[in-house]
């Protein structure tokens, strides 16, 4: 596949194993803010960054844009075999595309948030995606690399050298999303965050830290404190 200046990771191909670099696995509910910070921490820390949510937001994409029923499991799943991902990695070089067509701010929009926990909860989107995500840290080139998003913590990277869950308060994680989406009404926005929660509950625990994994809780922390967090977690850790 021809290289469009980031990682074009549409080979179905499994990674069993990532070459030596330190990898950090971030997971966290949404509005936690784990994209966000994890990419100002990556950009620090001089690392790689990985927005795994993307994949399934582009997916979403793809599906509506073919007019795929999100109801047949079997044609979404069907479908992955034409889904041209790529992605930028380097913190200061995000994008998003799906063959040539940048999607990176269409994934954003509210039609596409209305529908992509429909696809995240197939169990063999999310089994192929799990393989789209080792090969995009298997093909870092930096001394690291932080992936952010469900299963990352448990599923994608089990032994990543260091392992977080981003949390807030509830209260907390509203106030900024609606600071962060314009057109919603902060009554929308708690709507969608309860429901992306609720459904993505279903097939992961992302509330829980599971054993080895780190607890951040930004309630009480500004965003450049929650970055430093991250970093200094990092640093003691890989040291």
């Amino acid at each position: 596949m021809e290289d469009r200046g980031g990682i074009p990771v549409s080979s179905s191909e499994p990674i069993d194993a990532v070459p030596a670099k330190t990898v950090i696995a971030i997971d966290g509910p949404a509005g936690s803010g784990k994209s966000s910070v994890s990419r100002a921490a990556a950009r620090r820390l001089g690392f790689d960054y990985q927005d795994s949510g993307a994949a399934y937001r582009a997916l979403a994409w793809y599906v509506l844009d073919r007019g795929i029923d999100l109801d047949d499991e079997a044609a979404v799943v069907e479908s992955l075999a034409g889904f041209d991902y790529a992605i930028g990695i380097d913190p200061d070089g995000y994008f998003v595309r799906v063959g040539d067509v940048d999607v990176a701010e269409a994934i954003r929009e509210p039609r596409i948030s209305a529908v992509v926990s429909r696809i995240a909860r197939m169990l063999p989107v999310r089994a192929y995606l799990v393989e789209l995500f080792r090969h995009v840290i298997a093909s870092s080139e930096r001394p690291g690399i932080i992936t952010e998003g469900r299963d990352i913590t448990t599923v994608v990277s089990p032994d990543a050298a260091v392992r977080i869950l981003l949390t807030a308060s509830e209260e907390a994680r509203m106030a900024r999303r609606s600071a962060e989406i314009s057109g919603q009404s902060a009554q929308e926005v708690a709507k969608h965050l309860s429901s992306r929660d609720a459904q993505d509950s279903r097939v992961v625990d992302f509330m829980n830290a599971a054993d080895g994994v780190t607890t951040i809780d930004s309630t009480d922390l500004d965003f450049d404190q929650t970055i430093q967090a991250v970093v200094d977690l990092v640093r003691r850790t890989t040291g």
